[in-house]
């Protein structure tokens, strides 16, 4: 795409962005039925259905990148992004139910389940940059300590929040008092039949695919050709842009009343991203994470950080709003301004 005029990378851009938020909106709707068909819950729906779907142009990328051998890319594109994903929860804290006299998105939907896949995240972000900083060489059966490390978190991360949707021992099960009720599924939603739902899924799947990575493509072309360094344009505009089956899935599972759904795709994606570091280290045969530069090591700790402070939201159930947002979110907000200040001075 390297060689289309500006103008016409930005139309592409702009429609490929249009697909994604529509695909978006059908991923969750079809992800809701299924969750309730199958027994699921929202919470390990969103971490494993809707986070792998709503991920899968990142997937894409990162064996193309791998393929070719080009593993900075491969961690760039994973991790350059998940602060500013975290950040989604912002935006669905602010828009998701605004006018409606609701309370904020971490006090609707506290639940253990959700502090639990917060430290999953956590976890998962402290073996990436303790890795980032192991020697090349480590390599055995086309595998690195660390990244095994990763997928081994994130499994048992999964078994974990299984068993807090099934059963913890707290009072209500690990929900708060007045959160958000499990079951507040809309009419219209719920007459949908599992085997539509199911091809409603893997069509928007398909179609989030394609997009996204023109999404991403032309974008990268754009921001070279206006001279915009990448790491910040990566960090800024094209990880808001990548995000948008994030913003959309998760603004329409607050508008059915799914709460712990938008927050489970947030935390479930973040969780999930460094897992493809397997994936590239299989297909490449090269340890990936020792190739993560200064400012990816930076973006990490940024998203450990903002995570953490939505764990503390989610534990004590802030009610209080500001500019129409909660505190923690608020909070938040401010932290990433300062970090992508801190950014600009690394990439100086």
């Amino acid at each position: 795409m390297d060689s289309l005029p500006f103008a016409l990378l930005v139309v592409i851009f702009v429609v490929a962005a249009g697909v994604v938020w529509a695909a978006g909106i059908q991923l969750s709707k079809a992800t809701d039925v299924l969750d309730a068909r199958l027994h699921v819950g929202s919470a390990l729906g969103g971490l494993i259905v809707l986070a792998v779907a709503t991920n899968l142009p990142e997937i894409a990328i990162t064996v193309s990148a791998a393929m070719s051998g080009n593993l900075d890319v491969a961690v760039g594109n994973i991790l350059g992004g998940i602060a500013l994903q975290t950040v989604v929860l912002v935006i669905l804290d602010a828009f998701g139910t605004r006018g409606r006299g609701m309370k904020p998105l971490t006090y609707r939907a506290a639940s253990l389940a959700l502090v639990l896949e917060g430290l999953v995240v956590v976890a998962v972000l402290a073996v990436v940059i303790a890795g980032s900083q192991l020697p090349d060489g480590l390599e055995l059966l086309r595998l690195t300590p660390d990244v095994v490390l990763i997928a081994a978190l994130w499994i048992v991360g999964l078994v974990l929040v299984q068993r807090a949707g099934s059963h913890l021992p707290w009072h209500e099960d690990g929900r708060a008092p007045d959160a958000t009720p499990k079951s507040t599924k809309s009419g219209g939603e719920t007459k949908m039949s599992t085997r539509k739902a199911a091809i409603v899924f893997a069509f928007s799947a398909l179609a989030t695919l394609v997009a996204g990575v023109v999404l991403e493509r032309a974008g990268d072309a754009a921001s070279s050709q206006i001279g915009l360094s990448g790491v910040l344009f990566g960090a800024t505009v094209l990880a808001l842009a990548t995000s948008l089956p994030e913003i959309s899935t998760g603004l329409q599972a607050v508008r059915q009343g799914d709460d712990n759904l938008a927050i489970s795709d947030i935390f479930g994606g973040n969780a999930f991203l460094p897992v493809l570091f397997l994936l590239a280290t299989v297909i490449s045969g090269s340890a990936v994470l020792p190739r993560a530069n200064a400012a990816d090591v930076y973006l990490t700790a940024l998203a450990a950080l903002l995570t953490l402070v939505y764990v503390v939201g989610l534990i004590f159930r802030p009610q209080r709003r500001i500019i129409g947002m909660g505190v923690d979110s608020f909070v938040v907000l401010t932290l990433y301004a300062l970090g992508i200040g801190g950014l600009f001075a690394i990439s100086a």
